[in-house]
């Protein structure tokens, strides 16, 4: 079986994931990407163009399966697979999913959810008729960059997100207050599973920085998956935000793609699955039926991202290492080395390191979390 992978950045999901899972599952993959440099045995491609993609890929070979999990690639991927009949997602699911005030739209027009979201492109004026608070963030951001709590001034707050995007189209968006939830799913185009979920911890407003999920597989999941349906995202794994709110369950955006940051891995230990082996089963063709069912999950996992709470020098932290006590089986990947210098930016790039831990219940993985933490701290000069 020939696997076709498009990537820009390397990822540990792909490397420490997919790329395995692929190997397990008797796959000769080739690596697409525009950065070849970057991956080892990579083939250099322009695939942010599904045609220059298409075309790489016809001159390589025939494909059993196509498959990225970029967020940027998913509809480019997705039209490539379409090309050579392949299974994959809808390439307008994905531009729906990935486009926030499009997802908005479709929502509404569904009836599943309303929101108050108003799109503004390069130069649009500033809305002054719009009640606070609100969140301004790109139309099409990832890892929370940019994404601000207005509470007042919003032309100040879009200025500012401007001229550090210029030429970005922008969303403002009604604040959505409650806990944070995820609904992580994976579908075959027919039928969609649920795999579970998490609750988030975010940082202080007004920036939206994730700094710890925690297993919580219940949920009001009904709500989100017809949400899923009326964006047609139902092929493949597919990580959703969404607010429990006083008014119901409401989206904070679908990433079509496995969740990230570490908690796919998390995700896999929780459940005690080859997760990433069922994502690509699923591409190459098989259908949910044909894999095992969820296990329940009896006991707890967290991931907690060590933040840096201030720019400067790192001077020292902890390396990779896995450590196991009293039950709980913990993970610590470091994301950065000594002598770096970080700058705060208020997103997912603060991070230091990661840390995810799987046991029995939830106090023993606080205790162990906890621990790790105390004696093994991430240093800044």
């Amino acid at each position: 079986m020939r696997l076709y992978l498009t990537a820009l950045k390397p990822t540990d999901s792909v490397t420490d994931g997919f790329l395995p899972a692929a190997r397990a599952l008797g796959c000769e993959v080739t690596i697409l990407t525009d950065r070849p440099d970057r991956h080892p045995h990579a083939v250099g491609c322009d695939v942010r163009d599904p045609r220059a993609l298409i075309d790489a890929i016809a001159v390589l070979g025939r494909p059993d399966a196509i498959f990225s999990n970029s967020d940027h690639l998913q509809a480019e991927t997705a039209l490539a697979a379409a090309y050579f009949g392949l299974p994959g997602k809808d390439w307008r699911a994905c531009v729906s999913a990935k486009n926030k005030f499009l997802t908005r739209r479709a929502l509404a027009e569904a009836g599943v959810e309303r929101v108050r979201s108003v799109r503004l492109a390069p130069g649009d004026p500033v809305p002054d008729d719009l009640p606070y608070p609100v969140v301004v963030k790109p139309r099409e951001g990832v890892a929370s960059e940019d994404v601000l709590l207005v509470e007042s001034g919003l032309a100040a707050a879009v200025a500012e997100v401007r001229r550090r995007r210029p030429g970005e189209a922008l969303v403002v968006e009604e604040y959505l207050e409650g806990p944070l939830r995820t609904l992580e799913t994976l579908g075959d185009g027919s039928r969609t599973r649920v795999l579970g979920g998490f609750a988030t911890t975010l940082g202080p407003l007004p920036h939206f920085v994730e700094e710890r999920l925690d297993w919580a597989p219940d949920g009001p999941h009904e709500h989100v998956l017809a949400a899923l349906r009326a964006l047609g995202a139902g092929f493949g794994a597919c990580h959703t935000e969404y607010v429990v709110t006083a008014d119901g369950p409401r989206l904070v955006e679908v990433n079509y793609r496995v969740i990230g940051d570490h908690c796919d891995f998390l995700l896999a230990d929780v459940l005690g699955v080859p997760l990433f082996e069922w994502i690509l089963r699923v591409h190459l063709g098989e259908p949910l039926s044909a894999l095992p069912e969820v296990p329940a999950g009896t006991g707890h996992g967290s991931a907690v991202s060590v933040v840096a709470d201030r720019p400067g020098t790192i001077v020292s932290g902890p390396g990779a290492e896995t450590v196991v006590a009293d039950g709980v089986r913990l993970w610590h990947r470091p994301l950065r080395s000594a002598g770096e210098v970080v700058e705060r930016t208020h997103t997912n790039r603060d991070y230091l390191g990661v840390i995810r831990a799987v046991g029995p219940d939830r106090d023993r993985v606080e205790a162990a979390i906890g621990g790790y933490r105390a004696t093994r701290p991430w240093v800044i000069g």
